[in-house]
């Protein structure tokens, strides 16, 4: 695997701190991360209620920052379609990711097991692809409702045994530029990321609630 950064910078010493030297200021990306902390708290999670989409969104658009300050998690394959680097936890309840998209390909189409994602574009562009559930026919009524909008499932995401494979129906496929964010739950369907691009990397940070 193949680190996306340019050389590094000189590393701190170990002995700074007992020398009497000042904490380094937080830098935006890790600034960033304490805010998302800060909004998830001890207790939100996976499914659940009290998760402020919205709040998250802001403070993932709201980042600005170099490269550098994210590109130490940002790791290559290209024998891979991406590859997923974790960057922190937070509260045990969340996964906050970066993706490394290798040039011209994607993902398979996924749910995301009734969790909230946000992304948001950190380099290059990516094209989201959102598909209806198998039960959402173009030929036919939907025969299946999705929970209450606070929520994060799908009725047939807790059944998949019950659906019969047929052609997904394509609901829309947007292009996300640098700094653009987005969010995607089972709620609004499954979904499919590419990196259109043929010739250079694209990443992403994903939280993962």
């Amino acid at each position: 695997m193949n680190n996306i950064a340019t050389a590094g910078r000189k590393p701190g010493s170990p002995h700074d701190s007992a020398r009497g030297s000042p904490e380094p200021p937080l830098d935006s990306f890790h600034a960033l991360v304490n805010s998302i902390n800060d909004i998830l708290g001890p207790c939100n999670g996976i499914d659940s209620a009290g998760v402020d989409v919205e709040e998250l969104k802001s403070v993932m658009r709201a980042f600005e920052g170099p490269d550098e300050e994210w590109q130490k998690y940002a790791f290559a394959d290209y024998g891979r379609a991406y590859t997923r680097n974790l960057v922190d936890r937070g509260n045990g309840k969340s996964n906050l990711l970066i993706l490394v998209w290798t040039p011209g390909k994607a993902s398979p189409i996924h749910d995301h097991a009734n969790a909230h994602c946000v992304m948001r574009i950190l380099k290059g562009s990516l094209t989201e692809t959102i598909y209806g559930w198998p039960c959402e026919r173009a030929d036919g009524p939907i025969d299946c409702a999705t929970s209450p909008t606070n929520r994060t499932e799908h009725s047939c995401s807790a059944q998949p045994e019950q659906l019969e494979p047929h052609a997904l129906c394509v609901k829309r496929s947007t292009c996300y530029e640098r700094g653009q964010v987005t969010y995607m739950s089972d709620r609004l369907g499954l979904h499919r990321i590419q990196n259109a691009s043929t010739e250079e990397v694209a990443v992403s940070l994903h939280l993962y609630t």
